[in-house]
Formats: C-alpha cells, sequence, structure tokens
C-alpha cells in the first residue's frame, strides 16, 4: 500500500523536525526544506500528495512559492502554517492558491485532522473512490472494479487516473501530465500517454476521457 507524500516548507530546524518525526510517526512520506527558492525546485520537480508551507522563510516567501506553482500547473492541494495572523495574510494565504490556513503555534493533533480532511476532499486518502455512477477506482492497488469485473491497471495508468480525476473537469496539458508522472530521469513519450489514455477508455469508457486539441485531456464523470 502506497503512503502519502507531504512536502514541507519551515524554516524552524525545531519545528521542521517534528514536524517530521510527527508525519513519519503516522505514516507519512516526508520531503522537506528550509529554503523558499529549493522550495519552489522541488515541487516542479516532484510530486506531492499535499503541502505545508511556512511563510516566513529564506529567500522566497511562501506566498510567492506556492503563486509560483500553481501558475507553473501545480494543483497540489496546500496548508499555510504561519505566524502571520492579520486578516490580509489570511487573504493574501487563500488568493495565492491554498486550502487551509493554520496560525501558529497549533497543535499537532489539529493540524492532522485537517490534512485528513483535505485529503479525503481531493479523493487522495479515500482507497476505493467512486469516480463515475457505478465505477470505483482503487488508487491504493491501481484497481478499477465496475460491477463484478476487475481491472488492474499499471503504474502509470493508475497515476495518470488518479491525476484526471482529482482535476477532474480541468484541461490537462501534455506538459503538466509529464511533470505529474514522469521522474526527473525518466523520458517523456506522447505515444506512451495516448496508450494509457487509450487503455483506460477501453475500461471506463470511450467518452470517460476527453481530448482537447492542442490542450490537453480532460476527465469527464457521468
Amino acid at each position: 500500500m502506497s503512503k502519502h507524500k507531504i512536502f514541507i516548507l519551515e524554516d524552524d530546524p525545531t519545528l521542521n523536525e517534528t514536524l517530521v518525526e510527527f508525519f513519519e510517526d503516522n505514516d507519512f512520506l516526508v520531503e522537506t526544506t528550509l529554503d523558499g527558492y529549493e522550495a519552489e525546485s522541488l515541487l516542479y520537480e516532484n510530486r506531492y500528495d499535499l503541502l505545508i508551507l511556512d511563510v516566513n522563510v529564506p529567500s522566497l516567501d511562501g506566498f510567492s512559492v506556492l503563486k509560483s506553482a500553481r501558475e507553473f500547473g501545480v494543483k497540489t492541494p496546500a496548508i499555510f502554517l504561519t505566524a502571520k495572523d492579520t486578516l490580509i495574510d489570511i487573504k493574501e494565504g487563500f488568493k495565492s492558491g491554498a486550502e487551509d490556513y493554520i496560525k501558529k503555534p497549533f497543535v499537532l493533533e489539529e493540524l492532522y485532522i485537517r490534512i485528513e480532511a483535505i485529503l479525503k476532499r481531493y479523493g487522495v486518502n479515500s482507497s476505493k473512490n467512486e469516480i463515475a455512477k457505478g465505477v470505483f477506482f482503487n488508487s491504493k492497488i491501481g484497481e478499477v472494479t465496475i460491477g463484478n469485473n476487475r481491472f488492474k491497471l499499471s503504474n502509470k495508468e493508475s497515476r495518470l487516473l488518479n491525476l484526471l480525476v482529482r482535476c477532474k473537469e480541468d484541461i490537462l496539458s501534455h506538459d503538466y501530465i509529464f511533470n505529474e508522472l514522469w521522474d526527473y530521469n525518466e523520458t517523456p513519450s506522447d505515444s506512451s500517454l495516448r496508450t494509457y489514455i487509450k487503455n483506460l477508455r477501453k475500461i471506463l469508457g470511450k467518452d470517460s476521457i476527453e481530448s482537447i486539441k492542442k490542450r490537453g485531456y480532460r476527465y469527464i464523470a457521468k
């Protein structure tokens, strides 16, 4: 069973270490940095299930990191964890693309509850989701169930379907999909992507994934 992967931007070494230990103890994979520019680079290069971002960090503040990531096409849900607590700061946090904003100091258990809620809302936490009427997708094991029929997906097909469902009704460009599905040491392939789309359509129906000429693909739930 795959673990959820959390990215943390927090420049306080003690709090950073506390968060890493807490989430690893709760069975998450954790990647972290103390620096805004390094965070920006990591968000372009890697895939995560959730982002936890401090605001006042060296080189590039958390608001700017998330704004830049959203402009690049990163749709990963994000939580700001910061001592900046004015109404203007909170508005800026949500305006930059965050799903939640937690003021320091905070209780770890409250943060955990909020994270679970966000992951569930985005279809990341549930192992088996109904992605269309009578169609269930278990992202943990990469399996689609329709009635009594079960269809096992390849790793890339499962990750692609999870991405499409998570961003349903959004048009996902080829470059965005390549960035999300292919690791930095892999060479993205248009032909491979078309094959994965074709295989998913065989299972879900030809109208389940729409091709938008010169723009990308979109998942249509029915």
